[in-house]
This record gives C-alpha cells, structure tokens and sequence, in this order.
C-alpha cells in the first residue's frame, strides 16, 4: 500500500467514526428541536478529515436565544459518552456567537471534539464557512487531496494548525512539503479566522 493510499484509508476510517459519534450524539437532532437550522462544517464535511479527532458544526437561529442555546446542550450533557462541555459567550463580538465544545468518550479510550458554533442568522458569517467548505470541493484534485492528507498527518499532533490553512496553502498557493507548509504559515496571517 502506497503511502498516500494509507493516509487515504485512515481518513476514511476517521470519518467513518465520526459519523457514529454524530448519531450516537444525536447531535444534529437536538439543535434542530430548538428549531435551529444545523450545518456540518469543516474538514469532515469536505472528506479531509485526518489525525485530529474534531467534528465541526454551524448552527443558527433567529433570533440567537441564548436560553435555547443552553437547552440545546442541557439535552447534549445528558447523552452517555459526553464528558465535559465549554461555554464562550461571543455575541458582543465580531463573531456574534456562542461556542459550544463538547468531548465524547466513544468508549475505546479516544475521546472526539464536537465544535458547536451558533450564531444568529444574517450575521457576518452565516454562510460563509458552508461556502468555503464547497469552494474547497470544488478546487479538490486527487493530487491536492492526497497532499492535504499527507500534511495534515506529518503535522506533530501537538501543533495546531487550522484546516483552512492546509486548503489555502495547498489549494490556492501550491505548498507541497511540510517544510513549505511551516514557511507559508510563517509568511500569512494565520491567527483568528482565516478567510478565504
């Protein structure tokens, strides 16, 4: 098995995963009994999902209640699995969010992140990350796919590196090596949200 062909089976393999965390979570129906309107977003959305064990959402509401926000995850707290939940109050923000991080023990001692953003809709960025992720599709090549896996897997587990930053440095700007990876990153902006 050739090593992009082994980066390719272990994504696979995650994403699989992280469908079952999704439906045993049952994420997506709890916002949606709120009334949200609820997006996966991120690397698992645009099969790119590799190491890090995150499943990212977008969620919105109109107006954002925060009440209903709390009792979207009052009901997440109660399913088996959820080991910790954290809270950020960004609505006096540019963001105009709550961040919601849940961790999920699926059992076999790996715990996955399920990133929860909910906003208002019409806000600055209702949208903007489901677009991005579908320009991203669209742009994929096997050649860029297989390069962003490679990277995202020769990346130490113990630095943080945003997808967004693989997709733009490999997609946009040509980046084939971790070396250039790590002279792209020093060369942009990479902190806060990094648009596209």
């Amino acid at each position: 098995m050739t090593e992009e062909a082994e980066y390719r089976r272990l994504s696979e393999m995650n994403m699989k995963r992280a469908r079952e965390v999704i439906e045993a979570t049952d994420v997506v129906n709890i916002w949606r009994g709120i009334g949200a309107e609820i997006n996966l977003v991120g690397s698992l959305s645009m099969g790119l999902m590799c190491r890090h064990r995150d499943i990212d959402f977008h969620i919105y509401t109109s107006p954002l209640d925060k009440e209903e926000s709390w009792l979207a995850m009052s009901r997440m707290a109660q399913k088996a699995g959820v080991r910790r939940i954290e809270y950020r109050d960004l609505t006096d923000t540019e963001e105009q969010c709550i961040e919601w991080h849940a961790w999920y023990d699926c059992g076999d001692g790996l715990m996955w992140q399920i990133d929860m953003i909910h906003m208002p809709k019409g806000s600055a960025y209702d949208g903007y990350f489901e677009r991005v992720a579908d320009d991203v599709r669209k742009r994929l090549t096997p050649e860029t796919r297989d390069t962003i896996l490679r990277l995202k897997y020769e990346t130490p587990e113990t630095e943080k590196v945003m997808g967004i930053v693989y997709y733009k440095a490999v997609i946009q700007d040509g980046v084939r090596s971790y070396a250039d990876l790590l002279k792209w990153i020093a060369e942009h902006d990479t902190g806060g949200i990094v648009e596209w």
